[in-house]
């Protein structure tokens, strides 16, 4: 074998083996990313999840509104992307506890018992205006001494909540998506969705409570999302007897 020939196999030879340190190190960082998803959302391998619809409040059926299955497929994607199964069920038919399977439960406590359930249970520090009269406080959140008022088209709140069940890690989360409407709901899973790795690195697998607001949802439909703040400390803190009138309002114009 001349230097010509020898050259060439080592080439050959170095090439393979850059290629085979290279196709590792993918496999082990897109592995290591995997089971980072999998952990927050609670979702290994063949797992099971539940997704809870609510139900269409201005509708007289039993209709699901349009951004709600709009969000249970944004949240369908992130499911199978961690190669685990999801059950759907109407919030009606969902009697059981919490932390045996991911729950995500979509839908405000007006138009969802379940959400209006976990909220009790989990979130004594927020109250939703379920009134259906009209009015400036209509779907308003009081969370804690503030108050967030709606202005539909233009700045709409939604509270998206990662609720562990005792000590993390050891139970199944259940993710909320409480908005003052529809839109707001897919704009939380969303949003979800593309900020999930920076949640889980600022969190891990603690809960958190976030406030959003969805801007111009008129024009911009769900994307443009703005984060108010973490409202967990204030969120899972019980009311005041008599809570004082709010310090900061968020009036509609």
């Amino acid at each position: 074998m001349n230097d010509d020939v020898r050259n060439i196999v080592l080439g050959v030879v170095a090439a393979g083996i850059s290629a085979a340190i290279g196709w590792v190190a993918r496999t082990y960082l897109w592995k290591r990313k995997l089971r980072r998803k999998q952990a927050f959302f609670g979702l290994p391998d063949n797992s099971e999840s539940l997704l809870v619809v609510n139900r269409d409040a201005g509708s007289a059926d039993l209709a699901v509104h349009r951004y709600d299955v709009f969000a249970l497929l944004e949240l369908a994607a992130l499911i199978k992307d961690c190669g685990a199964h999801a059950e759907v069920i109407t919030q009606d038919a969902a009697r059981q506890g919490f932390g045996e399977r991911t729950e995500f439960c979509v839908g405000g406590p007006g138009s969802n018992r379940r959400m209006a359930a976990h909220m009790h249970a989990m979130l004594p520090g927020v109250r939703v205006n379920t009134d259906p009269e009209p009015g400036p406080d209509r779907l308003a959140f009081q969370i804690g001494s503030e108050r967030y008022r709606m202005e539909p088209g233009l700045n709409e709140y939604v509270l998206l909540a990662r609720l562990t069940a005792g000590q993390p890690g050891l139970s199944r989360p259940v993710f909320l998506f409480c908005g003052q409407r529809a839109i707001t709901n897919q704009a939380a899973t969303r949003y979800l969705a593309r900020n999930h790795e920076r949640l889980y690195r600022k969190h891990g697998n603690s809960s958190f409570v976030l406030l959003l607001k969805v801007v111009n949802s008129q024009a911009y439909g769900p994307d443009v999302v703005e984060l108010v703040g973490d409202v967990t400390r204030a969120a899972q803190a019980p009311l005041p007897a008599s809570t004082p009138a709010p310090r900061t309002s968020h009036r509609a114009s």
